[in-house]
């Protein structure tokens, strides 16, 4: 039976320290400020915004909300960003993702000052980040699941880590923490012959392919550290994550659960490269 791995404690430990710090800038007439661009209506999305919003108000970070209409151009979008990118009141810049399909996605993002791109998703801060020097941000949800393992007490070194998931937000960043700590490292994906020999062979089982109970009891690996980055939302309204929680519950050893696993430690670490953008901005970062 698994030990639940507890996003919501982890992160409210992390939010202390960033308020702590965010209190003393205050101190020095610094105020921490984050830009949030949506574009569209779309449910899901207005829902992290507010969470977001929510959780800046709680640590003391300025929150400015800009809404466009789903209906608006791309160059109406890069317009914003540009505006956001020459204003030195603004410290982080987040565009809130997805965006419509006419607009490019690639075109806005790699539009966002670097040193304001707090989701560490421009090329210039990605690529510092995957060459694992001088790097100012870590992508959010990657890095929050690397707090969530190391609460566990698992020694990662020479532990076979699968990730389920190769996208540019989750699986590829993930994989190359996990090597960094010395982890052997398999990712899977939709062309993977035979998923389930290399999840039945994972110590540590990372999950982020965004479809409801694919993971299996018959996948996972006693005693495994299973970690469901994915969100889906069943037709009853509930949320769910892409690991069948109840049966997995009674093989693993740690778990996430969701919601309240990795999406609270996603939040936190978005507010912690806010203030990482704000100390570098204001020349204090240590």
């Amino acid at each position: 039976m698994a030990k639940i791995i507890d996003g919501k404690e982890i992160s409210k430990k992390l939010k202390e320290k960033i308020k702590k710090e965010i209190e003393i800038l205050k101190e020095r007439k610094i105020e921490v400020s984050l830009a949030v661009v949506l574009v569209g209506d779309d449910f899901a999305s207005k829902i992290y915004v507010k969470n977001k919003e929510k959780t800046s108000a709680e640590l003391g970070i300025f929150s400015k909300k800009i809404i466009l209409k789903k209906e608006a151009t791309e160059k109406e979008v890069l317009k914003t960003i540009e505006v956001l990118n020459e204003d030195s009141k603004i410290n982080g810049i987040l565009v809130q993702l997805p965006l419509p399909s006419h607009i490019k996605e690639h075109s806005i993002l790699e539009r966002i000052n670097p040193l304001k791109d707090v989701d560490c998703f421009h090329p210039f801060n990605f690529g510092k980040f995957v060459l694992g020097k001088n790097y100012l941000f870590s992508p959010c949800t990657p890095s929050g699941i690397v707090d969530l393992i190391d609460s566990t007490g698992v020694d990662v070194a020479g532990k076979n880590c699968v990730v389920v998931g190769r996208s540019n937000i989750v699986g590829k960043p993930i994989s190359f923490l996990m090597l960094r700590k010395n982890a052997t490292v398999s990712i899977c994906h939709s062309k993977t012959k035979d998923l389930e020999f290399f999840t039945k062979n994972a110590d540590i089982l990372i999950v982020a392919v965004g479809i409801a109970g694919f993971i299996k009891k018959s996948m996972v690996k006693k005693g495994a550290v299973v970690i469901d980055v994915g969100v889906n939302r069943k037709e009853d309204g509930k949320v769910c994550g892409d690991v069948l929680y109840n049966e997995v519950f009674d093989v693993a050893g740690y778990i996430t659960p969701v919601p309240g696993g990795v999406g609270p430690m996603t939040i936190a670490k978005l507010m912690e490269n806010v203030l990482i953008a704000a100390k570098f901005q204001n020349n204090i970062l240590n």
